[in-house]
């Protein structure tokens, strides 16, 4: 237990947390909407801090990131709690978790430092549930990685106050931010929070006044944010706020949690959000959780040759040498050469 960063005291030894948009007033003995952050005696404790639930070295690709030093190791972390309450959360076991839940395992920044660089990772990406409500503990490490040549990687859903943000922000690399949807309606009903519109917000800071790479992914979930108009305005947002360069994925639905009763996306809906994204301009756009498809590699905008060859987490083929395209010559936005590395006896 840590006491919080960004937080105001009460009358009545309530208090009120200021890290993310939600802001929630917190009576004495009771916890925020994201369950790990509690008022005792009218000040506020991170009850997560150095919890680790889960923990693995993963391709940077499963992120997903694919303009950020490719085929590199990721040490990933995460613990428990969310700011969201997705009903199709895929790892509801620890987002909808709190510091109870019966796996986790003590951990300093320190150590994670040091296991990161002892399984010769490039970076050490906070993941699996919402990193936000970690806040504390990802800002101390991600201060040390840095120290120790690391990247910090965030997968987030980016719902978080400015101010924090902006403390956050210097020591990260790259972000890949989930747009639950276009519509203020699915985030009321689907995620819990009252609007997208702070996750946009923190993108548009993140790229274009740090400059963090950043990649967006767009889970498509039939019925509920796959109408083509939606689409297009996501898409439109973010060539006129992010730039036409920005990796957009767009991930298949699988039915889980709370949405059990949908289908899985199909395909060829996702066929047809790449279409709408492309010509919107953006250049970039990956289809997700579709291995074999070719939506999953990556095309030079200029003469359209494949120039990375994908099959899931896998790099196939590479033919991207000095930031450009083999064949034409045209600049890639990709971070990193690709240098295919074993980690440990494992090969990616």
């Amino acid at each position: 237990m840590k006491e919080a960063k960004y937080w105001e005291p009460l009358d009545g030894k309530k208090v009120r947390c200021h890290l993310c948009p939600l802001n929630c007033i917190i009576n004495e003995g009771k916890r925020g909407s994201c369950r790990v952050r509690v008022n005792i005696n009218g000040k506020l404790y991170a009850l997560n801090y150095g919890k680790v639930s889960s923990i693995a070295l993963d391709p940077i690709e499963k992120k997903p990131l694919f303009h950020f030093w490719p085929g590199s190791c990721a040490f990933s972390i995460g613990t428990v709690g969310c700011n969201m309450h997705c009903k199709h959360c895929q790892n509801w076991e620890i987002s909808q978790a709190d510091e109870s839940f019966p796996y986790l395992q003590d951990a300093t920044p320190e150590a994670i430092v040091r296991l990161a660089k002892h399984y010769e990772c490039e970076s050490i990406a906070y993941t699996y549930n919402e990193p936000t409500i970690w806040y504390e503990f990802v800002l101390d490490t991600a201060k040390l990685a840095k120290k120790e040549g690391l990247n910090n990687i965030l997968v987030t859903n980016g719902y978080i106050n400015e101010e924090p943000f902006r403390e956050l922000a210097p020591y990260i690399d790259a972000m890949n931010i989930d747009i639950k949807a276009f519509n203020d309606r699915f985030y009321m009903k689907i995620a819990g929070v009252p609007s997208g519109e702070p996750s946009r917000k923190v993108a548009e800071i993140a790229k274009n006044e740090f400059g963090i790479h950043v990649e967006l992914t767009y889970l498509i979930i039939p019925t509920l944010n796959d109408r083509d108009e939606e689409i297009r305005n996501f898409a439109r947002w973010v060539v006129n706020n992010l730039g036409d360069d920005t990796p957009v994925h767009f991930s298949r639905f699988f039915p889980h949690y709370k949405l059990l009763h949908l289908p899985p996306t199909p395909v060829e809906t996702l066929e047809k959000a790449y279409k709408i994204a492309r010509e919107e301009g953006l250049k970039f756009v990956y289809l997700g959780n579709v291995p074999g498809h070719k939506g999953e590699n990556t095309y030079c905008p200029r003469c359209g040759e494949l120039l990375i060859e994908r099959w899931g987490f896998e790099i196939l083929r590479y033919e991207i040498q000095g930031g450009k395209c083999k064949y034409c010559g045209k600049s890639i936005p990709i971070i990193g050469e690709y240098k295919r590395k074993k980690y440990r006896g494992m090969w990616w």
